[in-house]
């Protein structure tokens, strides 16, 4: 399975925000579409990853308190990035070495849509659910040998 496989399945949906976007106001985008991960766009093109580490990080030097700090200050301005072509299963490697939960997916530079964490194992998941169904299948249909005496 190809990671563009996920993308087709759950979407192209894309919440965004730029470099000036305050953090107040990107943790309510996040809030209210109950998303783990805010892409930070500059000009048409990524200039970062804001998830809910970087927004717990800054509440805590904050000590509650995030005002209006942009986003620039606090996101990922390097994340781990993925192309739509790759496996899933080698991404899934990378996410786990990178202990990256959200992963922007890019083409060229068009970006394509966010994965999780959660849509890689849902994709694994019913991967392996299909061809343990279809293992089981074929050996209950396992033809009998032809008694050869």
């Amino acid at each position: 399975m190809l990671v563009s496989e996920i993308l087709r399945i759950k979407g192209h949906t894309l919440f965004t925000a730029t470099p000036d976007t305050p953090v107040l106001d990107a943790i309510k985008v996040m809030v209210q579409h109950d998303i783990g991960s805010l892409v930070v766009m500059d000009r048409g093109r990524l200039a970062g990853l804001l998830t809910f580490r970087e927004v717990l990080e800054a509440v805590v030097r904050g000590e509650g308190a995030v005002g209006r700090t942009p986003i620039r200050e606090l996101c990922d301005r390097a994340p781990l990035t993925a192309g739509p072509g790759l496996d899933v299963m080698e991404l899934r490697r990378v996410m786990l070495d990178r202990h990256a939960r959200y992963v922007p997916v890019i083409d060229g530079t068009t970006l394509l849509g966010v994965v999780s964490f959660h849509d890689v194992a849902k994709a694994v998941y019913e991967e392996q659910s299909f061809e343990n169904r279809m293992l089981k299948s074929y050996i209950k249909n396992w033809p009998e040998e032809e008694n050869q005496s």
